[in-house]
């Protein structure tokens, strides 16, 4: 935890960190925001003619550039940097974050939730697609033969590959590599602004105003316009690991240095009005041509530490999504000693898998541009409604509120309607990977609450002198000293009947001590607490824990921990009662029992439901099995199958025939 503080606070290393770690993706969009725009802008000029004319004027150009720069002022600046950086849980950001902020407050925020989880997702995959492609067609300046896809392949497998080895020693160069490329943007820039500075001229807001309301394609110049701040969220979702002031420091220096280079480039295609947006990018095109070659490879780099920080995004993304219920269980590794640091080999590979098929599809960054932002659109606006509830929560004045919800609303939906202009050029392909995820996050979330509507619990009470009575009678075969069951009951006085069925009558299971273990996973991020119950002294033991949504849920290691520190106080007693191994004073076995829920052919449920639950249990043979999942090793776990059974025999109406 003290290293947590030791981040949040304002430091010259903690603001060159985040500029490696959270600034990766925004920084990169100079490589395509214009490029996109002017090439918008000339295909909405030809129209069906085929034939643009001189379309690039300068109420195009400054309109562009002015639009950019009060979007990544309303948008990145004020909405992120300034309120929604507010909104840290214990330290934490994120989508999921947020929602463990507010979930308490009505239960159909989950949606916005995983409707934003699931397309910031989806947009993970074009990242580095994108980022690398355009920083790699750099090289047809200077060679202009070159083949792009193999290299930027060769490059995105390289970059997943590396993963499972942690990415803490690279992960230090991040932040001055970073500070070369920011650098760099605003020299390249300024080197055409010094000669142009009526270039100024748009950062007016009229201009912004008068290309909106005049030029007939303006909602399709907005899609491009929105690749300037599509990695605002990266801000919020970086937040634990550099903390918010560092994160607001390094922010003046890199929109200072990203609007320094827009000019630069609004200012060299108002000098070459004839060029091409479809072969021609006015990125490459500020750096003198003895220069290309370097800045490419600096591209390069920034566009591999961009991907690295939405690959390290997503894991954490899923891993908060498993803890919260949200996602299926999966394998999640921690490569380095590093806070926060985590792999995970499913969601990687699969990342990796869906990158190649769009470079492979689009193959040139042109034809990304279309595919790009759509899906990213819906994150920024569930984010505007999770932050409002979160504002609400506050008990921040109503007015404000509203004025907030009324301003972003429609700012992101503008630009959802010019990014829809995309759907048909490729946003298409985002859309449909993000509803793939969200039919995941949806059935994982809904077959729980169907699967609880059917869990019976029992008072345990009335069960206290049986399982004494049992654990005491010798004519049982004893089962284990130490009996554990993982229990979802919330209350020390309820347990499911499946748990006491198991133990009294599927086969009579004698032991020593039997004991409930409940894990419930806060709405904090690194809670680690636990209580102790004992329900019967000696004989049933119930231990609660609170563990944090980011913290690894670890039972075997948690509980024997806790055992330790329970023999060491005098408070149990776990040595084997078996008279041989007794006088040696050696500890009994511990066994865990997991009771498996299957679908049961005998079922009632609506087509909803039965299509929910079909679906869940497809998942759930693909994801991580109960025992791994919690951490449990295999040798000492014992998993029983229990049905899910929607019918009992009440409902059944039956006639006894006379003989």
């Amino acid at each position: 935890m003290s290293n947590h503080k030791n981040v949040n606070a304002l430091t010259a290393g903690g603001v060159l960190v985040s500029l490696g770690i959270v600034f990766g993706d925004i920084g990169t969009s100079p490589l395509y925001t214009l490029k996109a725009i002017f090439k918008t802008a000339k295909e909405i000029a030809e129209g069906p003619s085929g034939v643009a004319g001189n379309y690039i004027t300068p109420a195009l150009v400054l309109g562009a550039l002015s639009c950019i720069f009060w979007t990544l002022t309303l948008q990145t600046t004020i909405k992120y940097v300034i309120i929604t950086l507010r909104a840290d849980n214990k330290g934490e950001g994120g989508i999921f974050s947020l929602y463990s902020l507010v979930r308490k407050k009505a239960k159909w925020l989950v949606i916005p939730a995983i409707i934003g989880g699931a397309a910031l997702l989806a947009d993970g995959m074009i990242t580095p697609s994108i980022t690398v492609t355009s920083a790699i067609e750099g090289l047809k300046l200077k060679f202009p033969t070159v083949q792009v896809v193999p290299i930027v392949i060769a490059i995105i497998a390289l970059l997943f590959i590396i993963q499972q080895f942690g990415t803490n020693l690279v992960g230090k160069l991040f932040g001055p590599i970073m500070f070369l490329w920011f650098a760099a943007l605003g020299i390249a820039g300024l080197g055409q602004v010094i000669h142009d500075p009526w270039i100024f001229k748009a950062l007016n807001p009229y201009y912004a105003y008068n290309l909106l309301v005049s030029n007939p394609g303006a909602l399709a110049i907005l899609g491009g316009v929105f690749l300037c701040t599509t990695g605002a969220e990266a801000l919020y979702s970086d937040l634990g690991h550099c903390g918010k002031d560092n994160i607001r420091v390094s922010w003046i220096f890199v929109k200072i240095m990203l609007i320094l280079n827009y000019l630069g480039q609004g200012a060299w295609v108002l000098k070459n009005t004839n060029y091409d947006p479809h072969n021609t990018n006015p990125f490459f095109e500020l750096v003198p041509h003895s220069l290309v070659l370097p800045m490419v490879i600096l591209a390069t780099t920034a566009a591999v530490i961009a991907s690295q920080a939405m690959i390290s995004g997503s894991f954490t993304l899923i891993s908060e999504a498993v803890r919260l219920n949200l996602w299926p269980k999966v394998r999640i590794n921690y490569p380095s000693i590093q806070k926060g640091q985590l792999y995970v080999p499913s969601i990687n590979w699969l990342l990796c898998v869906g990158c190649i098929i769009i470079v492979l599809i689009f193959r040139r960054s042109d034809d990304m541009e279309g595919a790009y932002g759509l899906a990213i659109n819906l994150t920024f606006l569930m984010t505007t409604v999770l932050v409002a509830v979160y504002m609400l929560r506050k008990k921040f004045p109503k007015y404000i509120i509203v004025i907030f919800v009324v301003i972003y609303g429609l700012i992101e939906f503008s630009f959802l309607a010019g990014n829809l202009f995309k759907f048909v050029h490729g946003g298409w392909v985002t859309l449909l990977i993000g509803c793939a995820l969200l039919s995941v996050m949806w059935t994982w979330y809904n077959s729980r609450k169907i699967k609880n509507r059917f869990v019976k619990y029992v008072e345990i009470e009335d069960y206290y002198t049986i399982l004494t009575e049992l654990s005491n009678d010798e004519s049982v075969p004893k089962f284990s000293s130490q009996l554990v069951y993982l229990t979802s009951a919330n209350f020390k006085t309820e347990i499911e009947s499946k748990i006491i069925y198991s133990i009294i009558q599927k086969e009579p299971k004698r032991a020593d001590v039997y004991w409930l273990v409940h894990v419930d996973v806060m709405d904090e991020p690194y809670t680690m607490d636990y209580k102790v119950e004992f329900l019967i002294p000696g004989k049933l033991i119930r231990i609660d824990f609170k563990l944090g949504f980011r913290i690894e849920q670890r039972v075997n290691l948690l509980y024997r921990k806790v055992v330790e520190e329970l023999v060491k106080n005098g408070e149990v007693d776990i040595t084997s009662q078996y008279t041989s191994l007794n006088k040696h004073k050696i500890a009994g076995d511990f066994r865990f029992v997991l009771l498996e829920k299957h679908l049961s052919k005998f079922t009632n449920l609506s087509f909803y439901e039965r299509s929910i639950m079909d679906y869940y249990f497809v998942l759930k043979r693909l994801s991580l099995s109960e025992v791994s999942s919690f951490g449990l090793d295999s040798s000492y776990v014992d998993v029983e199958k229990v049905p899910l059974i929607f019918v009992t025999p009440d409902d059944i109406e039956l006639n006894r025939l006379a003989v």
